[in-house]
């Protein structure tokens, strides 16, 4: 019925779509983890994504996942999201700003005042509720010693929150309780799960993390940072393969959250996808284009075997339809799901003119009423035919006579079969 009236398939990005697939059990959810420079292949995946045409319902991050999903719940265009987001890492490799944010290093390295420059130029005074998209993000709170879900507030605070290193950056004091939030890598870095719990039906996870990692440099008890120095600019010298503290809190988080990445990759709700970038460092900024190009060519060939190996068919189909069509006998549209407001409008079925049986065994409501003696006195006057009848035997009842048809008036001698006196008796005729 929708593609009679409207001659074009429903839009599946549309707002109407992504609030059917909600109200239906049916959305789709986004989830991007956090790494560093790495999280810059989101980027590109998020551009195969549009391409290949795949819907978002709700989105959510951690660390730098939850930067790129903020832009992502944002904007309505990759262009833009691209474009801002390169701005963003252009700041991060500014070396003037990274001196200034320079401070004694009592909580951390920086004192986060260029840092919150950077992430407030991006979203402003954006509240999370404000996105197009339904958003989350994940902090650690170190004050009460558990994981904090973001879904309202200012979003460049607690994008920044979900961002903050340790030892880099001081804990955020959350503006509502005063808490202290740190990255959310450390205590989920891929937050799959709490999408599922949100109601999402199928996860796209995009993992950007830290892998396992065995061929370092053996240095020994004592680690001298001039020596690192020293091989590290010295072209004639043996390189080394030593983490820098970026490197150390990454790995960190990635092993507070194995056993839980571990549960969101054999989960059946979940669709995990990890771009081919662990040669690059978890503060390589600077090679933006260059990790979103590869983020983009991995998105493309994997959601190409999906829409091949009948993935993509089996994400957007409605997994209650076909149950409830089932047993409720719903009129439906060939080849329709619930994708759209007015297409579920159009599965409705007419309401159907109730038909009355005169012999049917159910009671009207005049009937209802009436007390169990005199019933059945009444249904013999319904069915007796009235004093004046014609000569026809099929004459209705009084009950089917056209409105403007008056029924006979009784008589003054004659009483109604139902009539009876205050002490319950029928009163004497007159008749003999």
């Amino acid at each position: 019925m929708y593609e009679r009236l409207f001659q074009r398939p429903p839009d599946r990005h549309s707002d109407f779509s992504r609030l059917a697939r909600v109200l239906t059990g049916n959305a789709i959810a986004l989830v991007l983890g956090g790494g560093g420079a790495r999280g810059c292949a989101q980027v590109g995946i998020i551009r195969a994504l549009a391409e290949c045409g795949i819907p978002v319902d709700m989105v959510g991050g951690t660390s730098i996942g939850a930067f790129m999903g903020a832009l992502y719940a944002e904007e309505r265009s990759y262009s833009q999201i691209r474009i801002r987001a390169k701005q963003w890492t252009e700041d991060m490799t500014s070396m003037m700003k990274t001196m200034l944010d320079l401070t004694y290093p009592i909580t951390s390295m920086f004192s986060g005042a260029g840092f919150n420059s950077s992430i407030c130029s991006v979203f402003k005074d954006r509240q999370i509720e404000d996105l197009w998209i339904p958003y989350f993000t994940i902090t650690t709170d170190i004050s009460a010693s558990a994981m904090r879900v973001h879904t309202d507030g200012s979003l460049w605070r607690y994008v920044r929150a979900s961002m903050s290193l340790s030892g880099y950056m001081p804990p955020l004091c959350d503006p509502k309780d005063g808490h202290l939030l740190m990255d959310g890598g450390y205590i989920n870095n891929l937050p799959a799960d709490v999408a599922r719990s949100m109601g999402a039906k199928v996860v796209i996870a995009i993992d950007v993390g830290s892998r396992d990692e065995t061929d370092l440099t053996n240095y020994g008890d004592a680690l001298s940072g001039w020596w690192l120095l020293w091989k590290r600019w010295n072209p004639l010298a043996t390189k080394v393969k030593v983490l820098n503290m970026a490197e150390i809190q990454t790995r960190l988080a990635y092993v507070c959250c194995v056993r839980q990445l571990e549960e969101v990759r054999n989960s059946d709700y979940c669709e995990y996808l990890r771009p081919p970038i662990d040669s690059y460092g978890t503060l390589d900024f600077g090679k933006f284009a260059e990790i979103c190009e590869v983020g983009y060519q991995h998105g493309r060939t994997v959601f190409d075997i999906w829409r091949r190996s009948g993935v993509l068919e089996k994400m957007l189909q409605d997994r209650q339809g076909t149950s409830k069509m089932k047993a409720f006998d719903v009129l439906t549209c060939p080849n329709a799901s619930f994708t759209d407001l007015a297409e579920i409008v159009s599965r409705i079925e007419p309401a159907k003119v109730a038909v009355v049986d005169d012999e049917s065994d159910y009671l009207t409501e005049c009937e209802e009423g009436l007390p169990d003696g005199p019933q059945e006195a009444y249904a013999d006057f319904q069915s007796s035919p009235a004093d004046g009848g014609s000569d026809s035997e099929e004459e209705p009842s009084l009950h089917h006579l056209h409105p403007s048809v008056a029924p006979p008036k009784p008589s003054a001698d004659a009483a109604p079969p139902w009539f009876s006196g205050q002490d319950g008796q029928r009163p004497p005729s007159d008749a003999p």
